[in-house]
């Protein structure tokens, strides 16, 4: 592994930028995890928006489809304003890969991939989060872990400086597409995982967290696709589950690319 990142545009990173909480989520009621815990989280520079993600492979990070126009990764972050030269790696794009069968209404396949232009450099504060070969579906009530650096107040548009995490709660799909929760609009299909409140608390994800990692029982299930408003108890955050044929779409897409 080689090619340590440039540290450059800083001032960029300190831009606090409104998200539209339709397209991604907010940690809400999380708290400030321990820094450089999560060394896979990549923080992502659109032209207009933040966008979350997670390094898989030295050259390659996985997010939601729509972020688009993904410019710029910056792994090592902990605090976006503070200078962490001796930690942080700022990599540029080279190619976009989103899923062929996203379709940005349905919210479906809401899976990208970004191939960096040169290698990370594996530190304490980055490494690869490497995908399994099969992933479990998670049973309602599992209790997932989401992270980024989304809104912390869904009445204050503004991206959280330092990485938030929280605990949310697996949500049964019928439910979910019940006329309480989603009500079919849109469909949640066998490729997405509902998940937030347990019933009592708002746990959630909203604007400036999408493509951020769903993690369960240890192992990155799924990513931040969308939601409906932030904290609502019957508006969980919405994930893209890694189910066999988005595996096999990711792993095929990144050898052929590698050839």
């Amino acid at each position: 592994m080689s090619c340590l990142g440039a540290f450059t545009g800083l001032l960029s990173c300190m831009v606090l930028l409104i998200v539209h909480s339709s397209d991604g989520s907010e940690i809400i009621n999380g708290k400030e995890v321990t820094p450089h815990s999560l060394p896979y989280m990549a923080l992502l520079q659109t032209t207009t928006q933040y966008c979350g993600g997670i390094l898989i492979d030295e050259s390659w990070v996985l997010t939601a489809a729509h972020c688009k126009d993904v410019k710029t990764v910056l792994l090592g972050v902990h605090s976006i304003k503070a200078n962490e030269e001796n930690s942080r790696q700022v990599i540029k794009v080279l190619e976009h890969f989103p899923h062929p069968g996203y379709d940005s209404d349905t919210r479906v396949n809401d899976l990208m991939l970004l191939k960096l232009d040169k290698p990370v450099k594996e530190t304490k504060t980055v490494k690869c989060l490497k995908l399994d070969d099969a992933i479990k579906d998670p049973a309602a009530g599992t209790s997932c872990m989401v992270a980024g650096w989304g809104q912390t107040n869904k009445d204050v548009e503004k991206m959280s400086d330092v990485l938030m995490s929280v605990t949310v709660t697996v949500v049964d799909r019928e439910k979910c597409n019940s006329a309480e929760y989603y009500n079919g609009t849109p469909v949640i299909t066998s490729g997405m995982i509902c998940a937030g409140s347990d019933g009592t608390n708002e746990a959630d994800t909203c604007g400036g967290d999408s493509g951020g990692p769903l993690m369960c029982s240890g192992g990155l299930v799924g990513v931040t696709s969308f939601g409906d408003d932030c904290g609502r108890i019957d508006k969980p955050g919405v994930y893209s589950y890694f189910t066999e044929k988005k595996l096999s779409w990711i792993k095929e897409t990144m050898k052929k690319s590698n050839i």
